[in-house]
Formats: structure tokens, C-alpha cells, sequence
């Protein structure tokens, strides 16, 4: 506990004269005041967060936080369980669409196993950090105790303090988990204070019967443990899974240390969620990669308070998402950067 009481007392607001500054920086470049739209936002907001109007994001990392469920023993995705262990291998391999676009993106990817029903070997890009072999079936008992959650924040935590050590400049999230978008509808169903119809969808593309079966599954589960909305921890551990929880603890640790994060779709946002209801200067700290087809996604973000950057029908988690909406990020960088002022050009204004 102590470790994510310190983080959340590490984080303070942006600095909105760095924003400033940044913008009018930009309004000093060979274009029209503004005409350059969210990339000249993302440029602003990437100098405020980082605490510097020439910020570095040459090094950037995506960790793709892989875990198993027990809500999966109830029928509600269209994939064994083993495909989790199976995609973590495509991972490593360098095979999985996460790879293929932070390849593209100029991006490290980082597996972190916080808690698959397998044990792996030790192999390059592999954090072993597993909490245990998957969470409980949150229709039977809770998915995670205190201690559980608490360890699986512990972990995002750790990783990003590291990477400000490491220099890295900006981070993005990813998953891997079958069964986990239950999670994610329970997480923002009892924060929200939404119906589970109302923000439950068919994950990797389940039948018309499956969905209802899904959405009962979820409503089960959410009036057995009774998660507290005004406790996102408590939320967190009783409908939530291992790699949510590390993900919500990475965009505190993110925060805490003044680094940008780019979160990917449906699951990604359930841990931010859960880390921007710990702590109300979060949000600044956050870009949303993408709109996911998830109808709760939108529900999320909307609570958080964000934007996403793309809307490319995207809903295969991993990371995909953040790798592609960080090629943007940078490119506002490069704007900033790299563009003349009307006075090096020559050009009137």
C-alpha cells in the first residue's frame, strides 16, 4: 500500500504554462495559428506532461500485460483459455499484430506476465511478474484479494518508475487476457453506474445467445460481490483481472513521473479508469488511442474525460491501437521540432 500511496502523492497537474509556451511556439511556425488541429495538441500536451518544450520521445515502449480469468469457465468468449499462453508466445515470436505495428511506430514491446495460467520460460521481451495463475470466476467469489490487486499495481508501478530511468519518453498500454472485456463491462458497469447491457459487447465476436449469456454472467457476478463505486480498488478486486490492475498501476506510475502514456481500446481504459477515479490529475497524463467498436469504451472515456485520436473499428487490444496513435504523437513532436518559423523562411505573416 505504501508503494501506491507514494505514487499518487507524486502526482500534480500539468503545467499550464508550458502549454502555453508550446502553442505559441507552434503559432510561430509557416501555417496558420491552429491549422495543424490535434497534432498541435498532442505536441502541447506531450511538452506540458514531460516538463520540457523540446520533449524526447525518440525511446517508447509498449507493455502488453497478459493474464487469465476465471469468468471464462462460464461460456463468455469464442476462445479457449489456452489462447492467452498461446498469444504471449506469438509475443515473443515477434508474430502478433502489437508487434507488426510498434515495429512501424519505432516502439519496444514488453510481454509482462502478471498472471497466465501457464509458467513460461525465460525468453528476451519477457517480464515474468505473475501473481498467480489467473483470477477467481468473479460468479463465485471475488476475482482478486486486496493483496492481489494491490501486488498487480505494485507491478505498472515499478515498470514505469523504471522507464523514467531508462529516459524512455513516451509509453503505451496493451493486453492480452481471454475472457477479459467481462472485466472490463463489470469494471465500468459498477463505476458508472450503468446497466450491463448498456456497456457489455461481443468481445472477439460472439453469437447473439453468447452476448445474452455474457451480460447475464456479468450481472451475476456484480450483484454477488457488490463492488463499491466510490472504491475503485474494491471494483478493481472484485470484478476486475491482473493485467487491468497492472495497467491501472502503469498510467499512476506514468503520472508520478511525468510521462506521457498512450492507452489502447477497451481493456486498456478499464485500468485507466480505475487509476484516473485514484487520482483526479490523471486524466492530463492519458492520451486514448483509438475508439474501440466496445459500447462501454465510449462510456469510459467519456467519464475520464478523453478524446480518442483514431476510430479505425479496432478490437483486438494487445497494444495495437497505442502503437498506431503514437505515430501521430510523434508526429506532432516533429511539427514542433522541426518546422520553420516564419523568420527562418522568409515568410510574411
Amino acid at each position: 500500500m505504501d508503494i501506491l500511496k507514494d505514487t499518487l502523492a507524486r502526482i500534480k497537474p500539468v503545467n499550464p504554462e508550458l502549454l502555453q509556451q508550446t502553442q505559441n511556439r507552434l503559432d510561430n511556425k509557416t501555417k496558420p495559428p491552429g491549422s495543424l488541429g490535434r497534432l498541435e495538441e498532442f505536441a502541447c500536451r506531450v511538452a506540458a506532461i514531460s516538463g520540457s518544450v523540446d520533449p524526447d520521445i525518440s525511446k517508447k515502449v509498449i507493455y502488453t500485460f497478459a493474464g487469465d480469468h476465471g469468468i471464462t469457465e462460464e461460456g463468455v468468449s469464442l476462445y479457449p483459455r489456452e489462447v492467452t499462453t498461446q498469444m504471449v508466445l506469438n509475443f515473443l515470436a515477434g508474430g502478433a499484430g502489437v508487434n507488426v505495428l510498434a515495429r512501424h511506430a519505432g516502439a519496444e514491446v514488453r510481454v509482462v506476465d502478471v498472471g497466465v495460467d501457464f509458467d513460461f520460460k525465460d525468453a528476451p521481451g519477457l517480464i515474468n511478474r505473475k501473481i498467480a495463475y489467473g483470477t477467481q470466476n468473479f460468479t463465485a467469489k471475488p476475482a482478486m484479494t486486496a493483496d492481489e490487486t494491490l501486488a498487480a499495481l505494485q507491478v505498472g508501478i515499478e515498470l514505469a518508475n523504471h522507464c523514467k530511468v531508462e529516459g524512455v519518453g513516451l509509453i503505451g498500454t496493451g493486453e492480452m487476457g481471454i475472457g477479459n472485456t467481462s472485466p472490463s463491462s463489470a469494471i465500468i458497469a459498477a463505476i458508472a453506474g450503468k446497466t450491463v447491457t448498456e456497456v457489455t459487447h461481443r468481445g472477439t465476436g460472439i453469437s447473439d445467445a453468447s452476448l445474452v449469456n455474457k451480460i447475464r454472467v456479468i450481472t451475476k457476478g456484480l450483484e454477488l460481490n457488490k463492488p463499491d463505486p466510490g472504491d475503485p480498488l474494491d471494483v478493481l478486486a472484485k470484478v476486475g483481472g491482473f493485467e487491468i490492475a497492472a495497467i491501472a498501476g502503469l498510467v499512476l506510475g506514468c503520472a508520478a513521473n511525468s510521462i506521457p502514456v498512450v492507452i489502447d481500446g477497451f481493456i486498456s481504459t478499464a485500468g485507466a479508469l480505475i487509476a484516473s477515479e485514484l487520482h483526479p490529475n490523471v486524466r492530463d497524463y492519458i492520451f486514448a488511442a483509438h475508439q474501440s467498436v466496445e459500447v462501454g469504451h465510449h462510456v469510459m472515456l467519456e467519464r475520464i474525460g478523453l478524446e480518442p485520436i483514431l476510430d479505425l473499428h479496432l478490437r483486438l487490444g494487445e497494444g495495437t491501437g497505442a502503437a498506431l496513435a503514437m505515430t501521430l504523437i510523434e508526429a506532432g513532436i516533429k511539427v514542433l521540432k522541426e518546422m520553420a518559423t516564419f523568420e527562418q523562411a522568409g515568410v510574411s505573416h
